[in-house]
């Protein structure tokens, strides 16, 4: 803190000699006392003077030509800084009581006659000296204390900062344990089903209606399985930002009755009532991922509405915005939770029966990809048991002109020859079998090395080949056949657990025509491999 500025006291007369008395006289004690005397002559350079510095007193002349000292008591007092400023009338004479009243209505502090006696001016400088000297102390005191209290300010911030921080650090770790619990529950869950039904296939007495529903479960459980796995890869990429869009015009309304038809078809949404009204509606979107916001509402709708209930899609052009609207009149959001239910491993349920299954992750997925294509996600409910109604809104665009390319005609009950180079024994037989009961000719190589011994032999028209190979990986396994031409012609389909975007593109540089990840269903890869043939 800068040391304490000494006091000032403000001589003012118009008389030279009077002046140069006045002012010897108070440097006398000027030492003892701890003050500084400036003069004055005129009552318009004691203005300049207050202007420019604050006083402890005013020792002020009355009579002074031009402006007079009751004049400048008055003009100082208009201003501000120097209002309160006490002021010591200086008079040759007696004042009567009534020029007493008007030296005090206009700032008057105190009255000193003329001669001077020393001890009474002395004295009475003293008294507002010390008072200067009092209240600059007081105002140290004052932003001492407040510098402070600011300090203690900060230090209590600090300190709820990091409290919080510290809960939000217990929050997610709480979150993360209740996640990990979660996942092993759903893992486990379809790979006892799993488990149990492949066991029942393998006894010598199973009936064909008990083989039929094992499969059956296979089927689902895997699926279940892979849905689980591509959530969590999707949501790891999606919150790290390696999403890359496939953006093209589509019709949200197309795109959404396609979906639906699916979950009509394969009797998923059997147990509801599902209805739609879906109007034209283009977007700038990646048709995988806008498909994807648009199963994971119907599953959210499905999950959390008993049987019997009533699912209601739409979708419709607002303006500027596609807009889709997914309700149902299931159990409904509590309010309390509602500003949640975005959050990453949040449920409307977390009971410990995990009756409705799921890791939490699909509506904060959802949010992600909607916030991705430019748009935003909102969702409504009137509390429990009076359902939810999600609102996505993406930016819309003009309706493009589409045309469906003419495909080649394929030869009644062809079927492409294809070669399996897989490592794994049981994963490599179990796809060949399907897919020769599916009409393939189908044979297999259990590693790089043998599959291009395999396809120099006998070229196939369709190679299926996994990436992860023991010795020689898949993408060296694709670069050998693309640069011998008696394979070079074959279509290579990679197939790997590993589904980046930076994973595609190194398939495609080493030569494959297509990058699919696992699991994939029979029926999906009969389709794609048709296609590509």
């Amino acid at each position: 803190m800068p040391p304490f500025e000494r006091p000032r006291i403000l001589v003012v007369n118009d008389d030279h000699a009077s002046l140069l008395a006045l002012t010897s006289l108070l440097d006398l004690w000027a030492e003892e006392l701890n003050y500084t005397v400036v003069s004055a002559r005129s009552g318009h350079e004691a203005l300049r003077q207050v202007l420019l510095h604050d006083f402890a007193v005013i020792l002020l002349d009355v009579n002074m030509p031009g402006m007079n000292g009751f004049e400048t008591a008055e003009a100082i007092q208009q201003h501000p800084r120097a209002a309160e400023i006490p002021i010591i009338f200086i008079t040759a004479y007696q004042a009567d009581e009534v020029a007493r009243l008007q030296a005090y209505q206009r700032g008057a502090a105190d009255f000193i006659f003329t001669p001077v006696i020393p001890q009474i001016m002395r004295a009475k400088v003293s008294v507002f000296v010390t008072m200067a000297q009092k209240n600059e102390e007081l105002r140290r005191q004052t932003a001492a204390l407040g510098q402070h209290t600011q300090e203690l300010v900060d230090i209590n911030e600090r300190l709820t900062r990091e409290m919080e921080e510290r809960h939000a650090v217990e929050r997610a770790s709480h979150a993360k344990d209740e996640f990990l619990a979660m996942l092993g529950h759903e893992l486990r869950n379809p790979l006892s089903a799993i488990s149990s039904a492949a066991s029942l296939l393998g006894m010598p007495a199973i009936t064909t209606e008990i083989a039929l529903r094992a499969r059956g479960i296979v089927q689902r459980q895997t699926r279940q399985l892979s849905a689980i796995v591509d959530d969590l890869l999707d949501l790891s990429r999606a919150m790290s930002g390696k999403v890359v869009l496939a953006r093209r015009p589509l019709d949200l309304g197309k795109l959404v009755e396609t979906c639906l038809a699916t979950y009509r078809a394969t009797g998923r949404a059997g147990m509801h009532t599902l209805t739609d009204e879906l109007d034209p509606a283009w977007v700038d979107g990646d048709p995988a991922r806008i498909e994807q916001v648009v199963s994971n509402l119907v599953e959210n709708a499905l999950k959390y509405t008993p049987p019997g209930g009533v699912i209601e899609v739409s979708v419709q052009r607002i303006g500027d915005e596609a807009v889709l609207v997914v309700k149902d009149n299931g159990i409904g959001i509590a309010a309390d939770l509602l500003p949640q239910v975005f959050d990453i491993f949040m449920q409307v349920s977390s009971a410990l029966d995990r009756s409705q299954g799921g890791l939490g992750i699909g509506l904060s997925l959802v949010r992600r990809m909607v916030e991705l294509h430019g748009g935003a996600i909102a969702v409504s409910s009137e509390g429990c048991g009076r359902g939810s109604v999600f609102t996505v809104r993406l930016p819309a665009i003009a309706p493009a002109e589409t045309v469906q390319p003419a495909r080649p005609a394929r030869t009644p009950g062809a079927r492409p020859s294809l070669l399996l180079i897989d490592d794994s024994d049981d994963g490599r037989e179990m796809m060949a079998l399907a897919l020769r009961a599916q009409g393939y000719e189908v044979r297999q190589a259990g590693d790089g090395i043998r599959g291009i011994e395999a396809a120099l032999a006998d070229p196939p028209q369709v190679a299926l080949i996994d990436i992860g190979l023991p010795g020689m990986d898949g993408y060296e396994v694709a670069r050998r056949l693309r640069q011998d031409p008696a394979t070079s012609g074959i279509k290579l389909i990679a197939l790997t657990g590993y589904g980046l975007v930076k994973d595609q593109n190194r398939a495609l540089e080493a030569g494959f025509d297509l990058h699919l990840v696992k699991p994939v269903t029979t029926d999906r890869l009969c389709a794609i491999i048709d296609e590509l043939s």
